[in-house]
């Protein structure tokens, strides 16, 4: 029953604002893909222009090998999890469950048995005669869940969730929704902010900016080869620093930063902007007390200005003259700097990457 989804050229304005601009995205059968970017990016967007709650400008929408670019939400056979939840509060969990059954005229006995099947599914067995309000929030959305899928949808949207959890529960639910889709084997379709939901759950991640997708690819891939600036600096954290190309040899480039400093970093991707920066992960960076030769590819001086304790990581904050102060992770263990010790922050080249900074 679960289909593939395909967006083609699709644009959409509301009055003079663009918030899609020609758009295109293939989302695979039974895949888990993710919507990841800032508020106003056109990420909801897209899941409503799917789910046939607005219409594109032009463009198409293909589920399967139907175009549905026109046609009504009701004749779409999608599923859609809000971030409210949108239980009916007077109604009792199984008839909130049973209620798209009912809708189809499904026999009675058969949306019985549906309603037990899915609370199992859902983990939460014996909860048929409570409302809502007797519902935790975990339980709640759990509920959303198995009340969009208890008639089996083509596709599952689900817009945001989770944002409304708190983060213990909202872990645990990032495994619990992971876990009911691959047991469904539903394309799924999901839109976060968040880009540690969007690495934990998702197949694939297509991250947006201004109307646009700006790079699509696993988790893996997106944070280790980040296409852009944008996407570097979204998608977990990173060291910017804008850069001057000075040569470049079997994919290595040599670069000028900080107006007077030569560095080396690995060009990961085809790199075709006149504006260019360099990133570092803080966790590939290391520290060497000033004048110690380090093994390294490239070491820069700086003295260090913070240090925080996060209990899995120490940050350390060095100066080293630009904008904003480097990050460098460390273990836990590891004796914080003082304040204003001169450092040099070290790394190899293999560890950077040359990025269009536009």
């Amino acid at each position: 029953m679960s289909q593939r989804v395909a967006l083609r050229n699709v644009t959409k304005r509301f009055g003079s604002v663009v918030a899609l601009k020609t758009i295109s995205l293939d989302i695979e059968e039974g895949e888990f893909i993710t919507l990841l970017g800032p508020s106003g990016c056109g990420k909801t967007t897209t899941l409503r222009l799917i789910a046939g709650f607005n219409d594109p400008d032009q463009g198409q929408i293909l589920l399967g090998d139907q175009d549905i670019t026109n046609l009504p939400p009701q004749k779409r056979e999608i599923g859609m999890v809000f971030q409210d939840y949108a239980l009916f509060p007077h109604l009792t969990i199984k008839e909130n469950i049973a209620f798209p059954l009912r809708e189809r005229r499904t026999p009675k006995e058969k949306i019985n048995d549906r309603v037990v099947e899915l609370l199992e599914l859902v983990r939460l067995p014996g909860v048929e005669e409570r409302y809502p309000s007797e519902l935790s929030g975990g339980q709640a959305q759990r509920i959303s869940v198995a009340r969009a899928v208890a008639y089996p949808p083509r596709v599952l949207l689900m817009d945001e969730p989770l944002g409304a959890l708190d983060l213990k529960l909202r872990e645990a639910m990032q495994l619990e929704l992971r876990r009911i889709q691959q047991e469904l084997q539903i394309t799924t379709v999901f839109v976060t902010h968040d880009q540690t939901e969007a690495m934990n759950m998702s197949d694939r991640i297509a991250v947006m900016r201004n109307g646009e997708i700006e790079q699509v690819g696993t988790a893996r891939d997106i944070y280790n080869f980040p296409q852009s600036s944008f996407v570097a600096d979204f998608v977990g954290r990173i060291n910017l620093l804008d850069a001057e190309l000075l040569g470049e040899s079997e994919g290595i480039a040599e670069l000028r930063i900080l107006n007077d400093v030569n560095i080396r970093a690995k060009i990961a991707t085809e790199v075709q902007s006149k504006s260019l920066c360099v990133g570092i992960r803080p966790e590939k960076l290391a520290i060497g007390r000033s004048g110690h030769k380090d093994r390294y590819d490239n070491q820069i001086p700086g003295k260090v200005i913070s240090s925080t304790f996060s209990g899995n990581l120490l940050d350390i904050f060095v100066d080293v003259g630009a904008d904003k102060p480097f990050l460098v992770e460390q273990r836990p263990d590891q004796v914080p700097l003082e304040i204003n010790t001169p450092v040099d922050v070290c790394w190899n080249a293999q560890d950077a990457l040359v990025l269009s900074a536009e």
